[in-house]
């Protein structure tokens, strides 16, 4: 059998993570007939048929499943180890991909790293945006951000951002001809903006919390989106009560153009964490992207 290429392995690790060639070949930066044609030569040459190939994705076979649960730990420490030799390097480079959700990334990580980036040209890092709860190792993320309570146990976390909450708010336009609510169920009777929630597919449960006692509310409404920024702009438009986090809508409540609904049943929870995998920790890049996001109280 002819000696297998390394590069090939590592963009059959790629595609069998992306399950699609037009993503895979983005990722790595190359044609997609360029991969096909690799990933084609790596099957002649082990004489095994490695994918299942269809319209619009594709799926490790079992022989392509056995191969890619042995390469692709060693793949990944091979990496790790080549991207820990840059500390030698004068300038700090290397690159990172990060699953977040837009309110993350607008709230705490991009203002963060934005002069992280300008000042180190050789880091390259990718932003995945979207809401859903992705595996990173599976999905080949070097790091995620999600809320404190939803880190997975196996992970390590950092704290990145301070506490907040989600608040309920409506125009003074809106408001101008419909009752305040005094309890969270009263919502029923109004118009509300939905959310879509990307990982399970329906809307959001509007979660409230007051002296201990939770209460969740299905509400109905016009409109329905999966991103709050969009959410904003239909709220100020007076089209209905949203809620939204408190660091987006905290300065139009400040203004006036929005009104705060139910605040005392509004709790703060724990804020933005970066998880990741143990043996990240421990590479140049990471080391100098996490210290740029660890969160610091204003005592510290």
């Amino acid at each position: 059998m002819p000696r297998t290429d390394f590069n090939d392995l590592m963009w059959f690790r790629i595609v069998a993570e992306e399950r699609n060639f037009t993503r895979a070949a983005a990722r790595i930066g190359v044609a997609q007939s360029t991969l096909s044609h690799t990933i084609k030569r790596l099957e002649t040459n082990m004489g095994l048929r490695l994918l299942n190939r269809t319209t619009r994705n594709v799926s490790p076979t079992p022989a392509g499943e056995r191969l890619l649960a042995t390469v692709a730990p060693r793949l990944g420490e091979i990496e790790d180890e080549i991207a820990a030799l840059m500390v030698f390097r004068d300038k700090p480079s290397g690159s990172l991909r990060l699953t977040l959700s837009d309110h993350a990334f607008q709230t705490v990580v991009w203002p963060k790293l934005k002069p992280v980036l300008q000042e180190h040209p050789d880091i390259r890092i990718e932003f995945s945006l979207d809401s859903g709860f992705r595996n990173i190792v599976e999905d080949g993320f070097d790091a995620g951000v999600r809320l404190g309570e939803s880190v997975e146990k196996d992970m390590i976390a950092a704290r990145i951002g301070p506490d907040w909450r989600m608040i309920a708010v409506a125009s003074p336009a809106y408001l101008a001809s419909r009752d305040m609510p005094g309890h969270p169920r009263d919502l029923v009777d109004h118009d509300c903006i939905n959310m879509r929630h990307e990982t399970r597919g329906g809307l959001y449960a509007w979660e409230f919390e007051k002296d201990g006692q939770e209460v969740n509310v299905r509400v109905d409404g016009q409109l329905t989106f999966n991103n709050s920024y969009a959410m904003m702009d239909a709220v100020l438009s007076g089209l209905g009560v949203a809620f939204l986090p408190n660091t987006i809508a905290d300065p139009y409540v400040a203004s006036g153009d929005l009104i705060l609904l139910l605040d005392d049943w509004s709790p703060f929870f724990d804020g933005y964490f970066l998880y990741y995998p143990t043996r990240r920790q421990n590479l140049p890049v990471f080391k100098l992207v996490l210290d740029a996001l660890r969160h610091r109280s204003a005592r510290s």
